[in-house]
Formats: C-alpha cells, structure tokens, sequence
C-alpha cells in the first residue's frame, strides 16, 4: 500500500508567471497565479499540476556535470522530435545535447536552465 500519491512537482526559478507561459506552450494547460505572485500553478490536461515557485538567487543546475547532479529532469513525449525541437526552440528552450539523432532523446534547458528532454513516443 502506497503511503502517499504525488501532487504537484515545483520548480525553482527567477520569474514563475515566465517559466509557467514557457510550459503552458509546451504541454498545453492553464496558467492560474495571483497578480505578483511567488507561486504560478500550470493545471495541465489530465489534472496534473506543474507548479513554479520564486527562487531569489536561482541558480541552474550544470548539465552534464560530472562532479554534480542535474537535480531533476522532465521526460516530454512527442511524436515529431525534429517538429518539437523547432517549436520549443523557439519558446526559449536552449539545447544541452542532441547527440546521436537516431536515438530516441534529446536534452534541452527550459529558459531558467532546468534540464528536459524531449522522448520519441
């Protein structure tokens, strides 16, 4: 029996209502925060919550870091890597690897610096 069920991953960054637009055009959803919030909510189809909390002094995570962590990633699915590469790109999204393109991940940085990568379905 499971102890607990996940509610809601958070991220650190510089400026929440920024980091929640970037992933609404990324996974769809609705952006809900209060006016000058520290705390920016995106419900995303499905009714999963990815939240976004102020982090004053945030600094990124290094990837690859052999001396470190990268802390966490998100793994996003998509159908057409070369069509989903183009279109987050042109969000602001940043990339880290591409690596070989027959593989079926890349690894990108959000615009405050989170590691994600895009997955082939």
């Amino acid at each position: 029996m499971a102890v607990a069920e996940l509610g809601t991953v958070v991220l650190d960054c510089p400026d929440p209502r920024a980091l929640a637009s970037f992933y609404a055009e990324v996974l769809g959803g609705t952006v809900e925060a209060e006016e000058e919030a520290d705390w920016v909510d995106l419900r995303l189809p499905g009714g999963r919550t990815l939240a976004f909390q102020a982090a004053p002094g945030h600094v990124p995570p290094k990837w690859p870091a052999p001396d470190g962590s990268q802390q966490f990633h998100l793994d996003l699915t998509v159908e057409d890597m070369d069509a989903a590469e183009k279109e987050i790109l042109a969000l602001g999204a940043k990339v880290l690897e591409t690596g070989d393109q027959e593989r079926g991940w890349r690894v990108y940085a959000d615009p405050a610096g989170h590691p994600f990568c895009l997955c082939a379905t």
